[in-house]
């Protein structure tokens, strides 16, 4: 009988180990090394052990790691600036998580309507399939049952539609509603992208009645579809938008971006954060968007994407019993499984290649931005190979 873990039993394991990485892969124990296309859940976005990223983290740690928001934090104002620069937002809270990044954001919706006389208005309405965190509120804003199933009753506030119906969305807005909280591609819900026709209708809807977007980039942000932010594609603009995972390379940070407007309910003691912010998360912060925003950083992303989204074509094709469907944008892509997913994604570790489950069916394959267009080959090559194993495992059984 298996010793019992100390742990919280809120996880299923994979029984791997793992003691380093390097770039895209993985090296376990035992000196087994692993094609990291699952990145943490799209976290280690410039690779594992990144020499600029770790000589920041250094650099930073043999001053000061912690001093709290009582004082100023120059790592604040300078990441801070470097995010507004690069985006349309005016102001930045810093956090530890996404789901503490959508916390602030649905504080900062909610708090501008009442600052403008409305406090009425704090609904905010999102969409089947989402997943914004584990956080009471964010599972309440994210609606799936199984998340919601034994923490008492719903937080209220949050108005759920369907994916991509916008009549639907024009009419579950009332008067009792502050914004529109959507991600541009879900992830957890089975990577499935908004179309810009989509984004660009809801972007309407919330100037035509006063509501405030709000964007969930924490996973689809940073580089991960190819621009700095997956919006981007669409030419709409967010009001909020949050923002985590492949910000802080693998450090927990995240952050809230709003425009001045949308911030200004947000007075002194209306939120905080203990960690957020912290000098050692700014240093990380800033040393990946040193990499991310460097010259022909994105196109690189783009250019292997590509590279990867045809050869994933190409297995579609020549495996449709076991591959079902391609979907995604830049390096946040998924397989569709023709098969139960959890078997593909056996048949894929055992391969030696890393992804992640999703909704629908779907495995997430999320590799690190920094991914060559050789690793994503030899990433087709190791899926193939698992293509193969349940192709002949289904043709054993049937024998």
């Amino acid at each position: 009988m298996a010793e019992a873990t100390p742990l919280y039993d809120t996880y299923s394991r994979a029984p791997l180990r793992f003691e380093r990485g390097e770039g895209v892969w993985l090296i376990t124990e035992t000196g087994e090394r692993y094609l990291d296309f699952g990145a943490g859940v799209a976290v280690t976005s410039v690779g594992h052990s990144n020499p600029h990223v770790v000589g920041a983290l250094k650099e930073q740690a043999d001053k000061v790691w912690h001093l709290s928001n009582i004082y100023e934090i120059p790592g604040q104002e300078h990441l801070a600036k470097r995010l507004t620069d690069a985006t349309f937002a005016d102001k930045v809270f810093f956090t530890n998580s996404g789901a503490e990044a959508l916390e602030c954001a649905i504080k900062t919706a909610r708090r501008y309507q009442f600052s403008k006389g409305h406090p009425e208005r704090f609904h905010i309405i999102t969409f089947e399939g989402a997943f914004h965190g584990r956080t009471l509120a964010t599972i309440a804003a994210g609606g799936q049952e199984k998340y919601l199933e034994g923490f008492g009753p719903k937080a209220p506030g949050f108005d759920q539609v369907a994916f991509g119906d916008i009549e639907a969305v024009r009419a579950a807005i009332t008067d009792a509603t502050a914004g529109i909280l959507i991600e541009p591609v879900q992830g957890e819900g089975g990577v499935r992208p908004a179309t810009s026709e989509f984004m660009k209708a809801l972007r309407q809807l919330c100037d035509e009645n006063g509501l405030l977007l709000i964007l969930d980039e924490v996973q689809t942000g940073v580089g991960r579809t190819g621009k700095l932010f997956a919006h981007e594609w669409s030419g709409v603009t967010p009001d909020i938008m949050a923002v985590a995972k492949g910000i802080g390379g693998g450090f927990p940070l995240g952050a809230c971006l709003a425009t001045s407007e949308a911030a200004s309910g947000m007075k002194a003691g209306t939120h905080g954060s203990t960690y957020g912010g912290n000098p050692l998360a700014m240093a990380v912060g800033s040393a990946v968007l040193d990499i991310i925003l460097a010259d022909g950083f994105l196109q690189q992303v783009r250019d292997v994407a590509l590279v990867f989204r045809q050869g994933l074509a190409s297995l579609k094709d020549r495996y449709p019993d076991v591959i079902e469907d391609i979907r995604g944008e830049g390096l946040l892509l998924g397989i569709k499984a023709a098969v139960p997913s959890a078997e593909l994604l056996q048949a894929i570790r055992a391969a030696h290649l890393l992804g992640v489950p999703a909704g629908d069916n779907v495995i997430r394959l999320l590799p690190p931005l920094v991914v060559t267009a050789e690793e994503a080959r030899e990433g087709l090559v190791r899926i193939e190979r698992a293509a193969e194993s349940i192709r002949a495992s289904k043709v054993k059984k049937t024998a």
